[in-house]
Order: structure tokens, then C-alpha cells, then sequence
């Protein structure tokens, strides 16, 4: 945890907040901290700056807070991601909020299974939880927005040309295509396959909508392997 993120439940007043749980047994097993010790805190969708600890116990910590400093800035860059296996979708999306990306679209593919469709994992609460942790690994404050399509040709035939429309349009395959663009700057829609890939069908309909392919060259990558490649190759 290199952010100590904060909500608006944990303050007292606009100065002070008091925190417990999951951020308090870091601070003490991790961190090591103890009253006095000044650590780097943010408030969820608002600013960053530093909070002195001013009371700490087993159960409860209080916080003298001052948020005067901008987040990161984002990258121009929507995520649509073929839905991945649980343990898989937890590490892609830490790593998409961490890299700062702030619109990912879960959708389906063929190769999907149902059941990824039913994990309690897709639970806003257990999503949100995935995206706390890549904004404190990151120091980051915005919440990046995540939505789900379950429906592949409906959201790549009357949703998605609006989405890419004014932006490079991408599809990552493995098979055909160009080598993946290098430090572009402009707004981009990147589309990234399950395990096994966009079947033919898909790609047709991908192409259709506005993207182009990509290839990162021979080696074919785990989903969230291939999701930290290609953004960071995008984007420096």
C-alpha cells in the first residue's frame, strides 16, 4: 500500500479522519507506524497530500489530514476486456487501475465460460475492492468506472462504432495486423481476448466496429500479461 486512501465515511471533520480494519492493520504490520509518523493519504475521486498520525491503538486510528495535491493524470484509454477466469479478472484489474486507466468494459466472447458470468467476484462490492488496491499501489485517487456487457453483437454492432468514433481503435490478436503502436498520445479503444484468443468471427466484427489488429510478435501472453504489455507500450 503506498496511498492510504480515504472515504468521506472516515472523516470526522474536514481536517481529521478515523480508520479501522484493512487500513489500520497495515499501518501497524506493515508500515510499522506510530504516533507522529506522517503518511501518504488521498481521498477517493479527490486529491492527495499527507496525513499525521495523531492517535493509534489495536482497534482505532486518527489522522490529521491536508489534501493539496492532483492526482496522476489518466490515460486516454478505454479497456474492453473478454471477461477472464476470477483469479485472472482480480490481477487485470488492479493492474488496468494501477497503470491508470479509467474506463474497462468487461464483455463476452465465445470463449468466455457461463459460469465466469455468475463469480461473486463481479459483485460491485468485490470489483471496487480490486480497484482500491491498484489506486494504492499506483498513489492514485480516481475510481475507474467498470462496465459489463454480456452480450457480445449487440454492444460490438450498436455500441461500440459510438465508442471508438474520434479515437485508434485496437484489437489485440494474435494472428495478422501490425505491430502494436509505441507512445501514441491521442484517445484510444484497446480490445483484449480471453485465454485462447477472439475467435474469427469476432475479430471480423471488432474490425468492423473500428478497431485494427495488433500483435505483440510471436509470443502468445497470459490475459493480464498482455494487459500491462500493450498499455504500457501505448502509453509511456
Amino acid at each position: 500500500m503506498n496511498l492510504l486512501l480515504l472515504e468521506q465515511q472516515h472523516f470526522i471533520d474536514e481536517w481529521h479522519a478515523e480508520l479501522d480494519q484493512r487500513q489500520l492493520r497495515h499501518v501497524l504490520d506493515v508500515h510499522q507506524a506510530s504516533a507522529g509518523d506522517v503518511l501518504r493519504v488521498g481521498l477517493v475521486n479527490g486529491k492527495m497530500g499527507t496525513g499525521k498520525i495523531t492517535h493509534l491503538s489495536s482497534e482505532i486510528m486518527r489522522l490529521e489530514v491536508e489534501l493539496n495535491m492532483p492526482p496522476p493524470p489518466a490515460l486516454p484509454l478505454t479497456v474492453l476486456l473478454a471477461l477472464p477466469r476470477p483469479k485472472m479478472l482480480k490481477r487485470s484489474l488492479q493492474h488496468l487501475t494501477a497503470l491508470g486507466v479509467k474506463k474497462i468494459i468487461l464483455m463476452n466472447s465465445y470463449r468466455v465460460e457461463k459460469s465466469f458470468w455468475q463469480s461473486p467476484w463481479l459483485s460491485p462490492e468485490k470489483v471496487r475492492e480490486q480497484l482500491i488496491l491498484g489506486l494504492e499501489q499506483a498513489r492514485d485517487t480516481i475510481m475507474p468506472e467498470v462496465i459489463l456487457e454480456k452480450r457480445f453483437k449487440p454492444f460490438v454492432e450498436d455500441r461500440l462504432p459510438t465508442l471508438v468514433e474520434g479515437k485508434l481503435g485496437l484489437v489485440a490478436h494474435p494472428l495478422g495486423g501490425k505491430s502494436c503502436p509505441h507512445q501514441i498520445s491521442g484517445p484510444a479503444v484497446l480490445a483484449i481476448g480471453p485465454e485462447g484468443g477472439f475467435i474469427d468471427y469476432e475479430v471480423d466484427k471488432l474490425e468492423q466496429a473500428g478497431l485494427q489488429r495488433i500483435h505483440l510478435g510471436p509470443r502468445i501472453l497470459r490475459v493480464e500479461t498482455a494487459v500491462t504489455a500493450i498499455v504500457s507500450k501505448l502509453y509511456d
